[in-house]
């Protein structure tokens, strides 16, 4: 066996230990960081040493974009609690407490108290996972910066006094005081100048939702400091209705129920119906953009309108098209289930085709024949996209009668780590592997290479990696995918999820018809391959724009030439 293997072994045999302790520590209710189980995790991670925490295996580095990564997804405020509790849904949003969000994860959150940071958990077992992991890779980086603080003086080093003068008296800083506190701060960290001011200012881009570089590396430091002096030990809990509620599909169900409740007010349940997983606006100004301004967006693209749309300064015609897309017929659900997944329903026969945009305009007789039905849910997260399709999919009960849904197809399009490729390419699945376990999910993709060709992107078919979390991303088991014979072109979270609930329903239970045309298509934000290709280097940004809009465009067409 190679060295290459035996690292992909080692780092897999990682991966399974965190998952095996993960539910251990779940079923059990509570653990410490400290604790066996804590140091269990913590052991795991280091070995697996994902590519997104970058340094996590330096002893005095503080890994700052994995920082800036973490932060972004965890609750502003949880630097400073001693006490994490995980729970379920259980009313805290109808009490006092203020709701915090999370910028890149949509949780809701609540301050108990000074040492206490609730977190609410509705989107199933990926989702613990997901915070646990950030927690265990938060703690560690806070020992570091304990160590670089304290391990000379008890006291703290001056370095670390100047620090905690500038929080403890909420000084502010200007210009001058400001590059003298980063000097101070990089000490503790034991990065570069440079590197400090620069994960300062990614962390100020959004100042809402974080406390800042110098909050978070001082209470990191602070609060691992008194659990290592003062024994103020840190803890996580799971609340015991999260324990019962996981895996029950409670969320699912309320969510689907709304879905088809909606569809039947308006007499859609037996019309063909066409299901898309993707964002909340690209179906929408594909079908309506161009109508909201037919003189201004003559002779554009779809994509070169997205382009335009997505500028802050034209946000008024992002009203205007939601505004005409509510006359027309389009139906938007917000989400009260708890899954944190928004709906929007377009029955197309309600469309104004004579302004359409021109590249759909073509397919009128389709949709005036067919008038088929567009239903588009938001993002699912790891293991809820299971719990959603597989809800989706099964019979509507009403009137003491089972209703079969008329699925016709299922799209899926998401951003995914691509491994042969770059941002911005594109990647068509044959088939998912479930990482970690034995399921393997092949299917008929509706997309091949020839839709999309002759548009400038790089366009990648074969297998894809649907992974417990891209938090726990792995140089060597992803080359070991790419090199070896599943000949992986690309990783995400979902994949096998949605295919086994479509697979299950179509084919075993007979739910939907078992010729249901199923379409998969992804977008690359990132290529963990590549030093500093990893999301935690931060945001696609324009680069998405072109592939989300071209597999846009290709989802909608498919539907309009194969509308029944």
């Amino acid at each position: 066996m190679s060295q290459s293997q035996n690292k992909a072994q080692s780092s897999r045999t990682a991966i399974e230990r965190l998952y095996i302790e993960m539910r251990h520590v779940f079923n059990s209710g509570a653990f410490r960081p400290k604790s066996i189980s804590g140091k269990v995790i913590q052991e795991a991670l280091l070995t697996l040493s994902p590519e997104i925490y970058g340094s996590i295996n330096e002893p005095e580095k503080v890994e700052l974009d994995g920082l800036v990564y973490v932060v972004d997804r965890l609750p502003k405020g949880i630097e400073q609690c001693h006490f994490i509790k995980l729970t379920s849904e259980e009313g805290h949003q109808s009490a006092n407490f203020e709701t915090i969000i999370p910028l890149k994860r949509r949780r809701n959150c609540y301050r108990l108290d000074e040492e206490t940071m609730l977190i609410e958990v509705t989107r199933g077992r990926s989702e613990i996972y997901d915070i646990l992991t950030h927690l265990t890779f938060l703690y560690h980086e806070a020992e570091k910066i304990r160590q670089n603080a304290f391990q000379q003086n008890s006291q703290g080093s001056r370095e670390w006094k100047k620090l905690e003068n500038i929080i403890q008296n909420n000084i502010t800083l200007y210009p001058q005081k400001q590059e003298q506190a980063f000097s101070y701060l990089s000490s503790l960290l034991g990065r570069t100048f440079a590197e400090t001011k620069d994960a300062y200012e990614r962390l100020a881009e959004n100042t809402e939702s974080n406390n800042g570089l110098f909050q978070i590396v001082y209470f990191l430091g602070q609060v691992c400091q008194e659990e290592s002096q003062k024994n103020k030990a840190r803890e996580i809990t799971f609340t015991p209705s999260l324990r019962e509620r996981i895996g029950r599909h409670i969320y699912g169900e309320k969510w689907s129920q709304a879905i088809n409740s909606k569809l039947s007010e308006h007499n859609l349940l037996h019309r063909p119906l066409h299901i898309i997983s993707a964002n909340l606006h690209s179906i929408l100004n594909c079908l309506y953009a161009y109508e909201s301004n037919p003189e201004k967006f003559q002779g554009m693209g779809l994509s070169q309108i997205a382009a335009f749309l997505g500028q802050s300064e034209n946000e008024r015609f992002n009203e205007r098209i939601e505004r005409l897309a509510s006359q027309s017929g389009a139906i938007f659900l917000e989400d009260t289930s708890g899954t944190n997944i928004n709906v929007q329903i377009f029955d197309l026969a309600s469309l104004n085709i004579e302004v359409l945009h021109p590249d759909l305009r073509k397919y009128a007789d389709e949709i005036i024949e067919s008038k088929p039905v567009i239903i588009v849910m938001d993002y699912a997260f790891g293991e809820q996209a299971y719990e959603t399709m597989d809800e989706l999919l099964k019979p509507y009960e009403q009137n003491g009668q089972e209703i079969r849904l008329n699925v016709v197809s299922i799209s899926i399009m998401g951003k995914a780590g691509i491994l042969e490729g770059g941002k911005g390419d594109i990647m068509l699945p044959s088939a998912h592997v479930f990482e970690g376990t034995a399921d393997n999910y092949p299917f008929d993709n509706d997309f091949s290479k020839t839709d999309f060709q002759g548009q400038g992107l790089k366009v990648c078919e074969g297998v894809m990696i649907t992974v417990l979390g891209t938090s726990l991303q792995n140089r060597d088991v992803l080359a070991y995918f790419k090199s070896s014979s599943w000949k992986a072109i690309g990783l995400e979270m979902e994949g096998a999820h949605y295919q086994k609930a479509i697979q299950a329903q179509a084919k075993i239970r007979k739910n939907i018809n078992e010729n249901v045309k199923v379409r998969y298509a992804y977008y690359a934000s990132d290529n963990p391959l590549v030093t500093g290709g990893t999301l935690a280097s931060g945001s696609l940004g324009a680069i998405g724009i072109q592939p989300t809009y071209l597999i846009t465009q290709k989802i909608v067409e498919k539907i309009l030439q194969n509308p029944v």
